[in-house]
């Protein structure tokens, strides 16, 4: 018969370890406005964590108990799907078969195919920090994205002028744009899919002043800029 302290003592061993070394929150993300947070990402974890559960003969098999989808619609009216994941998770000794399982939940919402992939990889993430502790830097830990849900009435400042050319946008057309640069910033920030053809479909509809004005309103988003631009070049490209 198995003794049940030997994975005790291999979750105690892996904990050590990631006591000494953690995972720090290396990542930056940004929401749809100016803010921005440091998470850490389920790479980061596997990265961690998979050398010392080799080390310590410690395996984690994962079990999807249940799954619920939810289609909602983004600002732009397309769907997103928020899926939510019920896993458990069996730590077992090598050494003896001894095991201990875990519970949690992992939600996540994607405009395409990826949402089950990231609810499962939050319950993971989140059942590795649980279980063995991992020491990290700064507040509690926050997800790498933010999605636009039917969102309440914003107010923002009206009318707006453009830094770029001057122009003045009635509050209408800048509260579009705001919720269009908010929807690029989380498509560029979802490193989970190919988002190529989602923000051209964003993008290309515009005028030529509604551009200048997303323009100006991604001035502190560089990345976006530049995701934007390689994205539009290229479809163009084909286009021609």
């Amino acid at each position: 018969m198995s003794d049940p302290a030997k994975v005790y003592q291999a979750i105690s061993a892996v904990q050590k370890d990631l006591a000494a070394i953690g995972i720090a929150k290396d990542r930056t993300a940004e929401t749809g406005g100016s803010g921005k947070y440091k998470f850490r990402g389920i790479d980061d974890v596997y990265n961690a964590l998979s050398p010392l559960l080799a080390k310590h003969g410690l395996c984690i098999l994962p079990r999807m108990l249940n799954r619920q989808v939810v289609e909602r619609q983004s600002s732009k009216g397309n769907a997103l799907f928020y899926v939510t994941v019920d896993a458990e998770f069996d730590l077992v000794a090598a050494a003896d078969g001894s095991k201990h399982t875990v519970r949690t939940f992992g939600e996540a919402m994607d405009s395409g195919d990826k949402a089950t992939n990231k609810a499962m990889s939050a319950a993971y993430k989140y059942a590795a920090f649980q279980s063995f502790a991992i020491p990290t830097e700064g507040d509690n830990d926050t997800e790498n994205q933010t999605h636009e849900v039917k969102p309440a009435e914003r107010k923002f400042p009206s009318p707006v002028t453009s830094s770029m050319e001057g122009e003045t946008y009635d509050a209408e057309t800048n509260a579009r744009m705001h919720k269009i640069c908010s929807s690029l910033v989380d498509l560029v920030n979802d490193d989970l899919g190919d988002t190529d053809y989602a923000i051209w479909e964003l993008v290309e509809p515009l005028t030529n002043e509604e551009k200048l004005l997303l323009w100006s309103l991604l001035a502190k988003h560089s990345k976006v800029r530049a995701k934007v631009k390689s994205v539009s070049d290229e479809m163009r490209k084909k286009a021609a």
